[in-house]
């Protein structure tokens, strides 16, 4: 899909597009979303630009992330996606400066460009030209990021409250679902710093390109943004330390309620021990038992089996080990 953007009537607009018609050279931004094959030639022969591949989106290389070429800047980012659901995860999107203007490759519709058009069709002052809309979509997507990074802060308080609770309050609870919860927080913060990482490289390069103008105030914003970001990993790294804290804490709680269980069934056992002793003394087939031919026999022995369980009771309340 191919979409055009010019700066008409206060704001940022969809421009409409004629079926394989080039965009028109007002549009300041030209997003491909899941291009075809001749969209993406149309755009490299109307714009002058070689829009890079799916395959050469993914490479994990700097350079052939963040380059120049033939008076453009090429910059592709890691950008964490699907964030509401039970698997988020990281996609690649390039961004393309040239000519003052703007295009975005990408494969997926994540919710911070959708946040942005909506933005930016009010506020005409913050997306003049190309790179003032690269530092518009950046901003929305470290905004994102920022949610995801407090919401996971606020699952790990909720995690920590419920795993050193005082036992009564804990009482039997299942620890698994603590344990997933650990797990969705810690697949989020490993995501949202591997995106965190790739924005400060292309902020970095984007701000040393000698190829693209940017303006005092773009400047501002893209150092503004690079302090963001540098904060914003230190505090991903400081929830990913948590994450590793609470799951080495929750796998400890469990530990310490097998050894609670394990601890009970071992008790009852000593207990039960001695009255089975004495039960199977008495109950030997023998012709000459003491007291089996008296009427108080077997009160004797129940008493005898009684005494010798509250005894070793006695014993282990008064060493504390109960």
């Amino acid at each position: 899909m191919l979409n055009a953007f010019a700066l008409q009537n206060g704001g940022l607009v969809r421009v409409p597009l004629a079926a394989g018609a080039p965009p028109p050279p007002e549009a300041l931004w030209i997003d491909l979303y899941e291009p075809t094959p001749d969209e993406e030639r149309l755009i490299e022969t109307a714009l002058r630009v070689d829009v890079p591949t799916r395959e050469e989106m993914r490479e994990i290389e700097a350079s052939n992330r963040l380059y120049e070429e033939d008076g453009g800047v090429y910059l592709t980012s890691t950008i964490v996606t699907k964030l509401d659901t039970d698997a988020p995860q990281n996609t690649q999107v390039t961004f393309i400066l040239r000519d003052g203007r703007l295009i975005t490759n990408r494969y997926t519709d994540p919710l911070p460009f959708r946040r942005y058009v909506a933005y930016a069709e009010r506020h005409a002052a913050t997306c003049a030209s190309g790179p003032a809309i690269l530092a518009g979509l950046v901003e929305s997507i470290v905004n994102r990021i920022a949610d995801v990074i407090e919401r996971v802060g606020s699952d790990l308080d909720g995690v920590s409250n419920r795993v050193f609770s005082h036992p009564h309050r804990r009482g039997g609870q299942d620890f698994r679902e603590v344990l997933e919860t650990i797990g969705r927080s810690g697949e989020l913060i490993a995501k949202a710093r591997e995106s965190l990482m790739s924005l400060g490289r292309l902020l970095a390069f984007v701000q040393q390109s000698a190829v693209v103008q940017l303006s005092q105030e773009v400047r501002t914003r893209l150092r503004t943004l690079s302090r963001d970001v540098i904060a914003m990993s230190d505090h991903a790294g400081f929830l990913g330390n948590n994450v590793s804290f609470m799951l080495d804490a929750t796998l400890g709680m469990i530990n310490i309620d097998q050894n609670n269980i394990l601890k009970i069934f071992s008790v009852v056992t000593v207990f039960l021990l001695p009255p089975s002793v004495i039960g199977a003394l008495f109950g030997m087939n023998f012709q000459h038992i003491p007291m089996s031919a008296q009427p108080y026999g077997f009160w004797i022995a129940i008493g005898m089996m009684v005494l010798s369980a509250v005894l070793p009771w006695l014993e282990f309340k008064r060493r504390g080990w109960l």
